[in-house]
């Protein structure tokens, strides 16, 4: 039996859920799919700052949406490979793909199916904003992570921070556990950008602490080598938030700024 074998039925929950949702995002302000397409690179600061030149580099994008990320980092020189759960998004990536004349690739999986799709090793994987709460345990997703880098390569993540995931942004008040609880389902009419209502399509998700994160991939021989935590986020993709500088966005709760993003880099060693 498959990892994603084992939670079946919440991940055709979140496949119907993101399937619905690509439409929507293609067409929305928030991802301006438009601008991205005349060349607009779409990585944030954090992810600029950090990667640095990428020129041949191998990546693997775990859950990559429809690919805009992933193409930005091709249109950087870079090999690019993106993996997601929606049909949907990635049939959009790879005709984006097309359309720019660029040499990604992108596969239709379950990220903790990808070793069954997948047999080379990168210099990077990336893993960036809204991924772990759509996976109930970590642990095999650090084993798939372990397995996806080459001796030397390493583990590029910035995700919302886990107690960032905590608040209901729209009472602006905790409202999630911190550890992880087991499964949460919860009911939408919206996404998190603009556009047209997903009408009461469902979700599944969980919350993982910091442990839950860093402590499997250590478990798999990996290194934590930098660790730093952002009190903003570039997007504004929860509700209440405020933009105090130009694509910086903040969620205050009881007049407090909690941390908003969690970067890790973590390197598989040479030997």
């Amino acid at each position: 039996m498959s990892a994603s074998d084992q939670n079946s039925t919440y991940f055709d929950m979140n496949r119907t859920l993101w399937n619905a949702r690509t439409a929507v995002h293609l067409q929305s302000d928030f991802y301006n799919n438009e601008s991205f397409l005349q060349g607009r690179n779409t990585l944030t600061e954090p992810e600029m700052a950090h990667l640095g030149d990428v020129q041949g580099k191998s990546i693997i994008h775990l859950q990559c949406h429809f690919g805009q990320d992933s193409l930005s980092l091709a249109r950087m020189g870079a090999q690019v490979t993106g993996i997601d759960l929606s049909d949907a998004a990635i049939a959009q990536a790879k005709a984006m793909n097309d359309q720019l004349g660029l040499n990604a690739e992108f596969v239709c999986c379950n990220v903790l199916d990808t070793l069954q799709h997948v047999s080379d090793t990168y210099d990077i994987v990336f893993v960036t904003y809204g991924a772990t709460c759509w996976l109930p345990d970590l642990k095999p997703w650090a084993h798939i992570v372990s397995q996806l880098l080459r001796p030397g390569g390493y583990l590029y993540f910035c995700e919302f921070h886990p107690t960032f995931y905590m608040i209901d942004d729209r009472q602006q008040k905790i409202g999630y556990p911190y550890f992880n609880q087991g499964v949460q389902i919860e009911t939408h009419d919206s996404t998190y950008t603009d556009g047209e209502l997903t009408h009461g399509l469902k979700e599944a998700f969980w919350n993982h602490s910091i442990s839950d994160i860093i402590s499997p991939l250590l478990q798999e021989g990996l290194r934590l080598d930098s660790l730093r935590e952002f009190d903003y986020s570039p997007y504004s993709c929860f509700e209440n938030m405020v933009e105090i500088q130009k694509g910086k966005y903040v969620l205050e709760v009881n007049g407090f700024r909690p941390p908003h993003l969690l970067q890790l880099k973590v390197s598989k060693p040479e030997s």
